[in-house]
């Protein structure tokens, strides 16, 4: 590359550069993004079919281009900080946006770092911040969940912590599973304010706004229409001073929690998102009504 050959500590190493690529719409890709790519000695890609896609599109021919995904061994890790080592400027590409972010990537860069190779981020594309920026969404803080695990307690554990978020929440997540995704999220919060992003920067770009009940139904009613690449973005959740729910509406969400064979302190929590007040708070009123 054009930049001055870099030197940790007295010894020249060579160069990992995180290369942004395009979530879509291939004349994202900065100039120096470009440049970069045509310049390094060889491209480490999460998807080489993708990778060697993009570098035909801007004209690059013979650039040697490796596998290192998800499913990459130890050794193949190694393989690559070994070269990175022994001087060679290699740029890392995902599968799309930027590198590192919910992406495998991130492990090599820690074993990079660690190795005392030099890391240049390349700014650019990123889902995450491109769907911050169109939800409408507060935007001075947020947090960001990636892919939520698939099953069991970890999953469980995540989506009480997203639903505690008071801030902007921002959470990847695939077309074949988005539609159980919401109706789990809206089942948890149903009135939370939510956007669904899809397709970003892409002919087909589309931004399905509402509560979370409402994305739940109208993704359960037309499930086609759900295709792309997906990221959800999640309104702050507002702590309220009382029940968001009538005293009737609130006792009919009851007894339906409990026909699901739900117990008394399950129903309590259930009720306690829906409404922002304590757990407690709803155990004391369920045992009330109960008793009446």
């Amino acid at each position: 590359m054009a930049d001055d050959e870099p030197v940790t500590n007295g010894v020249a190493t060579g160069r990992l550069v995180l290369v942004a690529t395009p979530i879509g719409n291939l004349e994202d890709l900065s100039i120096r993004a470009a440049r970069c790519l045509a310049e390094v000695d060889a491209i480490v890609a999460e998807d080489t079919r993708r990778a060697r896609a993009l570098l035909s599109h801007l004209g690059i021919t013979g650039k040697p281009v490796g596998r290192l995904d998800a499913h990459s061994s130890p050794r193949a890790l190694a393989r690559v900080v070994e070269r990175l080592c022994a001087g060679e400027q290699l740029a890392l590409l995902s599968d799309a946006g930027t590198p590192t972010v919910s992406d495998p990537g991130a492990a090599l860069v820690r074993e990079a770092v660690e190795a005392g190779v030099v890391v240049s981020p390349l700014p650019g594309p990123c889902a995450v911040t491109t769907a911050l920026a169109a939800s409408g969404m507060k935007a001075d803080r947020f947090r960001f969940f990636g892919f939520l695990s698939r099953k069991g307690g970890a999953r469980q554990a995540e989506l009480e912590q997203l639903c505690a978020s008071e801030e902007t929440v921002v959470l990847f997540e695939s077309p074949r599973r988005v539609t159980h995704t919401l109706a789990e999220l809206a089942e948890r919060m149903p009135t939370r304010e939510a956007v669904v992003a899809r397709e970003m920067s892409k002919l087909y770009e589309q931004f399905v706004r509402g509560t979370l009940s409402e994305l739940s139904q109208q993704a359960a009613q037309d499930q086609t229409s759900w295709r792309g690449e997906i990221t959800l973005v999640l309104g702050p959740y507002s702590k309220v001073e009382g029940p968001a729910l009538s005293q009737d509406e609130l006792a009919q969400r009851m007894t339906a929690l409990f026909a699901e064979g739900l117990r008394p302190r399950d129903v309590a929590k259930a009720l306690a998102r829906e409404t922002g007040q304590p757990t407690r708070v709803m155990y004391q009123w369920i045992i009330e009504q109960r008793g009446q």
